[in-house]
């Protein structure tokens, strides 16, 4: 899918903050716009309290820097903008140079469906400081939001054990493009499905449905709802039975059910959207196993979480697809991911690299400096490690990895162990050299990678962390600058 043809149809490039395009004429003023950069995307803590994330988005990233280009009405838009004075906002030879600018970064990112970590680099941006800083907003905007639904999806799907989870919130998302990013992410991070038809039409999800309690009261009974619903829809008989009384539903369901074996269908299955899930899940598998109906689903909806999930199981709660909507789509015990997009190394006059740094009083918001890789470590139990390294001063085994907050929290990574570098080429000078997965190979991904982490990782309470560290001449490095910057400052 190409987000701008097939979903907004004209060009997103201004979709930033205003700060990045008055920086952008800063730089260009001041004769700097050419001069190259690197910024390095990456998450401070962890999401949801809990021991990892689910990389997502970028391929809307990638959409939007394929056609990154400031268009006519573009132009003509910037420059009806006024300073408090009266006077224009941007020179007209800044926009003019912005109209025929081409785009020439070189980028690289961990791919869709990727275990991540705090203070790792999802994505680096690596060209002229305009082009790198105009690019800020949209690429936090399309990984921090797909990154955090994505997590929050295989969760879920942790906690249902191999039980369906769809994915029911179009309804209560924050907008279109809100409702159909959470389809995708979510999708990647391990949903069967969605109920979002637009969302299944653009992305290949498979879109699962039946009634609402709207079409019960419609009739004059509820065994009259369901035989309706089965005739119109024989393929696809699952019966919301809670309208009016859960139980009596279910035997309402029971009796359409066998006429609708006398017709060569099946009762694909029921929904439970309210009351004690628990309790009318179990009664309901026994009143559908007494009549037969084994084979019979039983779907629970009701603001489920992965916390409500996994104590419904513990519970023994007969449900075996989960409709989850507002808690997921909304992530509503996160409200964000918190990426953030930092200058980590600008070109001097000698062509090399300075390299840059952002203090703070707190130890977690130090930036890292440098033109950033991770190297992920592991065995045949899985992952073991990651190591945040220079590429201009690689690592040479055995090294020793920092925990970039603790400087006490060491470890030594022997020569010869497994690896593999997370961030791949994805532009080279503006041009696109990367294949993008399909949706469902991103989905395995995920799963792939999940099945790696040590499950004391992915605990929803009290997780281990995972070893996460800097290389060790990079965190001295780190470490000097800091010390630097704070005699200078």
């Amino acid at each position: 899918m190409n987000l701008h043809q097939d979903l907004y149809k004209h060009s997103l490039t201004l979709l930033t903050d205003l700060y990045q395009i008055t920086m952008a004429q800063g730089f260009w003023k001041s004769g700097m716009a050419e001069r190259k950069s690197v910024f390095n995307l990456f998450f401070r803590n962890p999401v949801f309290k809990g021991g990892y994330a689910i990389s997502c988005g970028l391929h809307y990233a990638i959409d939007l820097l394929e056609n990154f280009h400031f268009t006519q009405g573009d132009l003509e838009y910037l420059a009806s903008l006024r300073n408090p004075d009266g006077t224009a906002l941007f020179d007209r030879q800044f926009l003019f140079a912005l109209g025929e600018m081409k785009f020439s970064c070189d980028v690289d990112a961990v791919p869709e469906g990727r275990v991540v970590f705090p203070h790792e680099p999802l994505l680096r941006i690596k060209g002229p400081i305009w082009q790198a800083q105009l690019l800020e907003s949209f690429l936090l905007n399309a990984i921090n939001f797909q990154t955090l639904i994505a997590t929050k999806a295989a969760r879920v799907c942790q906690a249902a054990k191999g039980d369906a989870v769809m994915e029911f919130g179009l309804r209560r998302a924050q907008g279109i493009d809100g409702a159909l990013s959470a389809s995708r992410a979510a999708y990647v991070g391990g949903c069967s499905a969605t109920s979002n038809v637009l969302a299944g039409k653009l992305f290949g999800i498979p879109i699962r449905g039946t009634h609402a309690h709207s079409w019960v009261m419609s009739f004059m009974s509820e065994e009259e709802a369901f035989e309706a619903y089965a005739t119109a829809m024989p393929g696809n008989a699952v019966f919301l039975v809670d309208t009016y009384n859960t139980l009596r539903g279910v035997e309402h369901a029971i009796s359409v059910g066998k006429k609708l074996r006398e017709k060569g269908y099946e009762l694909a299955g029921i929904r439970l959207d309210s009351g004690d899930l628990a309790y009318l899940s179990t009664e309901a598998r026994r009143m559908l196993d007494e009549e037969g109906f084994k084979e019979t689903s039983i779907a629970a909806s009701n603001d489920l979480d992965e916390h409500i999930i996994k104590s419904l199981k513990e519970q023994g709660a007969c449900i075996n697809i989960w409709g989850v909507g507002t808690r997921l789509v909304s992530a509503s015990d996160q409200s964000s991911l918190g990426g953030v997009y930092k200058l980590t190394a600008i070109e001097n006059a000698e062509g090399g690299w300075d390299y840059k740094i952002k203090l703070s009083e707190q130890t977690s918001k130090i930036s890292i400096p440098g033109i950033l890789q991770v190297r992920r470590f592991y065995d045949r139990q899985g992952f073991t490690s990651d190591l945040i390294f220079d590429e201009i001063d690689p690592p040479e085994f055995p090294c020793v990895m920092i925990d970039p907050s603790d400087f006490t929290k060491r470890k030594t990574i022997e020569k010869d162990i497994e690896s593999e570098n997370l961030l791949v080429p994805i532009f080279r000078d503006g041009k696109c050299v990367y294949r993008k997965p399909g949706l469902d190979e991103s989905r395995r991904q995920a799963k792939e990678d999940l099945q790696k982490l040590h499950p004391a990782i992915k605990r929803f309470e009290n997780p281990h962390t995972y070893p996460v560290g800097l290389e060790e001449k990079l965190f001295n490095r780190r470490s000097e600058m800091v010390l630097q910057m704070k005699k200078k400052n």
